[in-house]
């Protein structure tokens, strides 16, 4: 365990120190990529820090409950200041002794296996907010790739439909076309124009949004390569390995937690002894006297069965939901290698064969148009079904990202934990 500790404690220590030092920004000109994100997010993540806190918090723990019980020192004085011949000093009984209790039944060996099992619970919960901050980080660098490739495609239709605009005023002044085909294509140049400042707004936004996760501003473009990278296929689904990931073997922590408690609780049951010696003075005569003491409560109201059997039910929650957390992950994992391999399909598709098909449509009803061989009904036709295929293009690529990310996530192996015997 300590080895365990020791690594996750080296990682916190790592990102607290690229915090302090202030990470470089980003190069005007220069592609801000995904591993960039993800090591200037880890530098100045508030989730990381809180769970560095825990893990060391859980260490100390671990030494508190290795202590022993201290000793205590009592100084008593009888026979003073009353009546008669114990009026004053003259016949005080002083008396110093020491006490010591001594813990039976195992009691500090089963606070040790609490704390163990609590410092192993740290560590897992701090690899589980690495885990989740890369899927934050990984989400919202994929919408602002997205949003970049929706602004370049915005930019694209508005030079479309200008030339469009251009091409039926060209028709229209050499006759060969009504007027209304100018008001048309006046109308697509508008919309278009319009989506295109709607994309820039959401450009800035998701831009935004990624900066306040990494720390600093996003000066350069983002990776495009990135985004477009979609395996070639996806085969049958992986055999479910729910085993050693992080969410199982968080339930695995609590229910060693539990069990723990139940071994402290048990423990508790069996009454402490606390013994103590000491010297008696008397004033009258000058001698001195050994005394010896031994005292053991008497579990006459509390004997320990009640908070025995809240321990045992909580182990029992704690089984329960550990079954319970094997389906959910279970599930949770087809259902993202599922999501994930639709979306590589539809990303594969909608960027490849239906993307090339669309802009090729679109190539020949432009030409064709100025030709006079089609309508402007076609062209436009043609243009929406280029514009809806980049769209739905650009869409799937995204759900692939974050569906892979959340693949990743849940499948992510918790670190290895070693017990240590108290």
């Amino acid at each position: 365990m300590h080895r365990l500790l020791a690594a996750v404690l080296a990682a916190m220590a790592c990102a607290s120190v690229a915090q302090a030092q202030e990470p470089p920004p980003a190069e005007a000109g220069q592609s801000f990529t995904l591993d960039q994100a993800l090591e200037l997010a880890g530098a100045v993540s508030p989730s990381l820090e809180a769970a560095s806190a825990d893990v060391r918090a859980a260490e100390a723990g671990r030494r508190v409950a290795g202590l022993r019980p201290n000793p205590s020192v009592t100084v008593e004085a009888e026979n003073v200041a009353g009546s008669g011949p114990y009026r004053g000093i003259d016949s005080v009984e002083a008396t110093t002794s020491l006490t010591l209790p001594i813990e039976l039944g195992g009691k500090r060996s089963a606070r040790i296996a609490v704390a163990n099992a609590r410092s192993d619970r740290a560590a897992i919960q701090a690899a589980i907010a690495q885990a989740d901050l890369r899927l934050s980080v990984v989400r919202a660098y994929a919408e602002a790739a997205a949003a970049e490739r929706r602004l370049v495609t915005a930019r694209d239709q508005v030079r479309i439909a200008t030339e469009a605009l251009r091409a039926a005023q060209v028709r229209v002044q050499a006759g060969r076309a009504s007027p209304i085909e100018v008001q048309r294509a006046d109308v697509a140049r508008v919309n278009a124009e319009t989506a295109l400042a709607r994309e820039e707004r959401a450009v800035e936004v998701a831009r935004y949004s990624l900066s306040r996760i990494v720390g600093q501003p996003i000066t350069g473009p983002l990776d495009a390569g990135w985004f477009g990278q979609v395996p070639a296929g996806y085969g049958p689904l992986r055999p479910i390995e729910s085993a050693g990931t992080l969410a199982l073997a968080a339930a695995d922590a609590d229910l060693a937690i539990a069990d723990a408690g139940v071994r402290l609780a048990r423990s508790q049951r069996v009454p402490d002894l606390t013994v103590g010696a000491g010297a008696r003075r008397f004033e009258q005569t000058n001698d001195t006297a050994a005394i010896f003491s031994l005292s053991i409560p008497l579990p006459l109201f509390n004997n320990g069965r009640a908070a025995l059997s809240q321990a045992s039910a909580e182990r029992q929650r704690a089984e329960a939901q550990r079954r319970v957390t094997a389906l959910d992950v279970d599930q949770a994992i087809a259902r993202a290698q599922a999501d994930a391999a639709n979306a590589a399909t539809s990303a594969a598709t909608a960027s490849g064969p239906a993307l090339a098909a669309a802009e090729e449509a679109a190539r020949i009803a432009r030409i064709g148009y100025r030709e006079g061989k089609f309508g402007q009904l076609d062209l436009l036709d043609a243009e929406r079904t280029l514009a809806e295929t980049r769209a739905a293009a650009i869409d799937a690529l995204l759900s692939y990202h974050i569906a892979q990310a959340q693949l990743e996530r849940l499948t992510a192996r918790a670190p290895t934990t070693q017990g240590e015997n108290p």
